[in-house]
């Protein structure tokens, strides 16, 4: 497990468990964690061992060896997979288009010598079937809309390990366990002073939100009781809890597209036969749905996916180079214009900007490891706004949201620090600094949002109500 970390709706463990059926063999499952990861930290960590935790008690007294393991030092962990491989009909893993996953499951890939097949369980339409980049978001969704069907009935199973029946469990040899002992159960309990010891940033801490299937199927549940209803007029205000809040449990793989589109869809009383009948690419009127439950899976099927289309099949997507050439050209053309402020990356990591809106998104994130969907975007484009190249903005972007963000690290923040620098937008009236690249500013977000009870919670500590 690298990025599918879960048990249930697993394309990657549906396949290792009919394999492991086919070749009548014992199922093992290695779910490890490296130390030396980029923005490795105290509050990842602990959200991956929490969804470890998870799956080992979601996997006890199950016909299937489970070895969870947590890299102690840099490089500890190298062999790891090589000897269970020697001793392994085939490995499985998951694929994922973002972050160093691909780079690691090509390199397990030469290591082992046998079959190694790495299996796309991202969304519901599979990142192979794309064909090409998408430039826009309507795009993708005329051809969501034209091969949704194809590909909507296909889904993963909800237990898969049902299929083993009562086979035997794997079982690691001693020799191995001795070289790469498994996570301690201190350590998967969370054990106060269990990260301690091992070389990540420790000035990152935990947060309150919990990692593992458990806490996602909790929080998917709260969703759809207390504000899928209230999604379509209220998911922009950030004061009101009526986003999903699922994408750290998305991002780790704690929680499946498909179980969310599966748990929707029945409270929606879906069939395939609602759908609308064309395929042109607009936003509204197709899926036969709530107008909340359309909106929402506008942003589960259509800009999440839109977001691993780019990491795939856009060379170095997370390059300002490879932003489209409209924008960086009027982004270029502005370099001189005079800017508000040019804020060092300490200054903005602090909140110690003069924008109120600006630095409480900034605290939300720093404190809570998330922080509200429409507030990223006005985020970005102040961030754009106080650099003196538009690159140095994506690099500041991309370091705060992968060093502080739960959800960071992942084909959507990549994606969503290039709208914030023209992609997938079009051509806007012109404006200082940002050409025609869409501008928004605080003042513009106060008059739409309601902002005050967001700002008092996150507003400095020594003015904060609550």
């Amino acid at each position: 497990m690298t990025s599918a970390r879960r048990v249930r709706f697993n394309f990657a463990l549906d396949r290792a468990v009919a394999l492991a059926s086919e070749l009548k063999r014992p199922l093992l499952i290695l779910e490890a964690l490296r130390c030396d990861y980029p923005w490795a930290s105290d509050r990842f960590h602990s959200f991956v061992i929490d969804g470890m935790a998870a799956n080992a008690a979601a996997l006890e007294g199950r016909a299937v060896g489970y070895y969870p393991y947590i890299e102690p030092s840099p490089g500890a962990g190298r062999g790891l997979l090589a000897a269970l491989a020697d001793r392994a009909c085939a490995v499985v893993t998951d694929w994922s288009p973002g972050f160093f996953l691909p780079r690691m499951a090509e390199a397990a890939a030469r290591k082992v010598a046998v079959p190694l097949e790495a299996v796309d369980s991202n969304g519901i339409i599979p990142v192979a079937a794309h064909g090409r980049a998408f430039p826009t978001a309507r795009g993708y969704r005329a051809f969501m809309q034209r091969t949704l069907k194809a590909h909507v009935r296909t889904v993963p199973a909800a237990d898969p390990l049902d299929a083993l029946g009562g086979a035997a469990a794997a079982e690691v040899p001693a020799e191995i366990l001795a070289r790469w002992p498994p996570a301690s159960a201190a350590q998967l309990a969370g054990a106060p002073g269990s990260l301690a010891a091992l070389p990540i940033d420790h000035t990152v801490g935990p947060v309150a939100l919990r990692g593992g299937a458990d806490a996602a199927g909790r929080r998917l549940a709260h969703f759809l009781a207390a504000g899928l209803d209230r999604y379509a007029e209220a998911h922009n205000q950030p004061g009101v809890d009526a986003t999903s809040r699922l994408s750290p449990y998305l991002h780790f793989g704690h929680l499946s597209v498909h179980e969310i589109f599966s748990a929707l869809m029945t409270r929606e009383r879906w069939t395939t036969r609602r759908l609308g009948g064309g395929a042109a690419g607009a936003r509204e009127g197709w899926w036969g749905v709530s107008p909340s439950a359309e909106m929402f899976l506008d942003q589960l099927l259509v800009w999440r996916e839109l977001a691993f289309n780019g990491a795939a099949w856009t060379p170095d997507f997370e390059t300002y180079a490879s932003l489209p050439a409209w924008a960086r050209q009027t982004l270029e053309a502005h370099l001189s214009d005079p800017r508000p402020h040019l804020y060092d990356l300490p200054t903005l990591e602090a909140a110690a900007t003069d924008d109120e809106v600006w630095n409480a998104a900034q605290r939300q994130l720093v404190s809570d490891g998330w922080f509200h969907g429409y507030l990223r975007m006005l985020w970005g484009k102040k961030i754009l706004e106080w650099s003196a190249h538009p690159a140095e903005a994506l690099a500041t972007m991309t370091h705060l949201m992968n060093r502080y963000s739960l959800d960071g690290r992942d084909p959507v923040g990549a994606a969503s620090f290039a709208w914030v620098l023209g992609r997938y937008d079009r051509p806007w009236p012109e404006r200082p600094v940002f050409g025609t690249v869409r501008c928004m500013t605080s003042a513009s977000t106060r008059r739409k949002l309601k902002l005050a009870p967001y700002l008092e919670r996150y507003g400095p500590p020594e003015t904060r109500l609550f």
